[in-house]
């Protein structure tokens, strides 16, 4: 009986990381890339990360993942931490406003749907009418003058999307470590990608990072990596799925406020409707999920 109150704060503990921080990071990426080369800060971000997760597992007697297990979740750490969050922090770092990029990719639920018909999953007509919905709210954002003064950035948050989408379909198919060591070793894979990208691409520290820099890069490495990543786990093994995939509805209203109250972002009425579209898709699509029982703790 004790662990009830217990559980239940712990539980309360990991929305509050689901939702306020990762819905902050993009407002920590678009302090952060003012100071840091883009693909740079994500790299260290992810390597210091992924060494201090996979220290802590290994410290507990977690074995070394085989060869065969770095390989699988190396490419998913490239989907996701490479092309999704480094597309996330170049696009950011062209223009593209925090609340806006956080939007853009409130559509992953959406290519999450289109990319499962490559893996045999047939849609039901509730979702086809949250993708159509949800494509558009897609029209609708673009339409904005954020994402129209700068196509690159538009592109951008628009296929990293797609690229975590993808990555998080084709993690159920590939052999990856168990439990946390998984996220440490995509980590440590896909920030050493980001790493060489950048420097291959011409990216230098010409000058130190302002301290806003190295403060949103720390709140990164240890809010957005290690903690936000290790209560999603415990979510997705204690609450229906719907509901630990349920940031993707609230992080753009938390980013998108954060950007209005300390970054002096602007939201016209195209973006006004197209978060109000999108995440009703999104919703929408959710819906069926809500029904199943919640997964087994």
């Amino acid at each position: 009986m004790p662990a009830a109150p217990r559980n239940t704060l712990l539980l309360v503990a990991c929305f509050f990381a689901l939702y306020v921080i990762w819905g902050s990071t993009y407002f920590a990426i678009r302090i952060g890339v003012e100071s840091w080369p883009p693909l740079l800060m994500g790299g260290v971000r992810f390597i210091v990360a992924g060494s201090i997760l996979f220290g802590w597992m290994r410290a507990r007697g977690v074995p070394m993942p085989t060869l065969r297990e770095w390989r699988g979740a190396g490419v998913i750490g490239v989907l996701l931490l490479s092309c999704g969050n480094g597309g996330v922090s170049l696009a950011e770092h062209s223009g593209i406003s925090s609340g806006v990029a956080a939007l853009a990719v409130a559509t992953v639920p959406l290519f999450t749907l289109l990319f499962g018909l490559l893996f045999g999953h047939r849609n039901t007509r509730l979702e086809w009418a949250g993708i159509v919905l949800g494509l558009i709210g897609i029209g609708l954002l673009n339409l904005g003058s954020n994402l129209q003064a700068s196509p690159l950035g538009a592109t951008l948050i628009l296929a990293a999307a797609a690229s975590w989408a993808f990555g998080s379909i084709w993690s159920r198919r590939v052999p990856m470590p168990q439990g946390p060591m998984a996220s440490a070793v995509q980590m440590l894979v896909g920030g050493a990608v980001l790493l060489a990208v950048g420097l291959l691409g011409g990216e230098r520290m010409t000058t130190a990072p302002t301290t806003a820099g190295w403060l949103a890069e720390g709140y990164l490495i240890v809010f957005g990596s290690i903690i936000a990543f290790s209560a999603y786990g415990y979510l997705l093994k204690h609450v229906r799925p719907a509901a630990a995939t349920s940031n993707a509805y609230v992080n753009p209203v938390v980013a998108v406020l954060l950007g209005i109250a300390f970054l002096d972002e602007h939201v016209g009425v195209p973006e006004c409707l197209a978060m109000a579209v999108i995440i009703s898709a999104v919703l929408l699509i959710s819906l069926p999920q809500w029904r199943r029982k919640p997964v087994a703790g």
